[in-house]
């Protein structure tokens, strides 16, 4: 049976497919050095189900670090304990805005052509995560998001409403391998909102039970450090966007406004379908962050103009050699 790495060696020669075969031969490379891999997700990858790739890949170490969205920290345990009630609408680009009313009214939060339960996952969620805000509450502790998240899922709180395979969870991944999972701007997710809503009606007494923003890149720096302190860091982005601009920003960081030595990231790759553009900052080629102080001129650098959901899976496979 032909393996999902002989297929793309023999199939993918050329243009964007011979660059996926490049960026995952690269990673490869990258970790028989000894280094690490840092990995960032935006868009809605979480709900594309990356997990059932992205999970194994954290399982087998070949990620030691995650950025990524708030709603995609929080869309990949929805899709834990809310898979069965979840809609796929094939249609989605053909709906009238009274079809979308008819959804909403549902219930049904449509993310493209898949629509995420709004009782079933998100207030089943709301009701599990406002325990764990409240007891940090009580405790007067602070935590990251993932922490909370971590928490939760450890507390085995929601084991009962898993409607999917544990192992295609990528969060319950990292949570057991204890990886951090750095939420830059995670005001912009729905658990954010609620929680918001929870300080207002004072469930929850103020707002620095969560950590966040200058404080998330103060953690980020220490990690950065000890992660590089005996190796590279590699940097694999999927989409553009905060998820991939905040953490690649810590090098410069340290260097210019630190004025300390560290290394720069030693692999680059991102998968993204914006067009290359020096004004669109998601499709600017990798040599433009060189001057930023963020690669080397010799750091290999890949772009892979394409879907994510179709070309981030088939990568993933490739590092796992399936």
């Amino acid at each position: 049976m032909t393996t999902i790495r002989d297929f793309m060696k023999k199939n993918y020669l050329h243009f964007n497919a011979a660059v996926c075969v490049d960026a995952a031969e690269g990673w490869i490379k990258h970790l028989a050095q000894g280094n690490g891999m840092f990995l960032t997700i935006a868009g809605a990858m979480s709900t594309a189900e990356l997990g059932i790739s992205l999970a194994e890949l954290i399982r087998q170490d070949k990620v030691h670090g995650i950025c990524c969205t708030g709603a995609n920290l929080e869309e990949d345990i929805f899709n834990l304990v809310a898979h069965n009630h979840y809609l796929r609408v094939p249609h989605y680009r053909s709906l009238k805005a009274e079809e979308e009313i008819k959804l909403r009214d549902r219930g049904m939060n449509r993310v493209t052509d898949t629509c995420i339960p709004e009782e079933e996952a998100i207030r089943v969620m709301e009701k599990a995560i406002l325990k764990v805000w409240q007891e940090a509450d009580r405790s007067k502790k602070r935590y990251f998001p993932y922490e909370f998240m971590y928490a939760l899922l450890r507390s085995n709180e929601l084991k009962s409403s898993y409607q999917i395979d544990p192992k295609n969870s990528w969060v319950l991944a990292a949570c057991e391998k204890n990886l951090p999972i750095f939420v830059p701007g995670w005001e912009d997710s729905t658990l954010a909102n609620i929680f918001v809503a929870h300080v207002i009606k004072g469930d929850v007494s103020n707002y620095g039970v969560m950590k966040s923003g200058t404080e998330l890149m103060g953690a980020f720096v220490d990690w950065y450090r000890e992660q590089t302190a005996g190796k590279s860091m590699g940097f694999f982005q999927i989409g553009g966007g905060i998820a991939g601009d905040f953490p690649i920003c810590v090098v410069p960081l340290i260097q210019q406004d630190l004025q300390e030595d560290v290394k720069l990231w030693s692999y680059f790759c991102q998968i993204s379908d914006s067009t290359t553009s020096y004004g669109s900052y998601s499709g600017a080629v990798p040599n433009e962050k060189i001057s930023w102080g963020k690669l080397a001129v010799d750091t290999p650098s890949y772009i892979i103009e394409s879907d994510a959901s179709i070309v981030a899976p088939l990568v993933f496979n490739y590092v796992l050699g399936r």
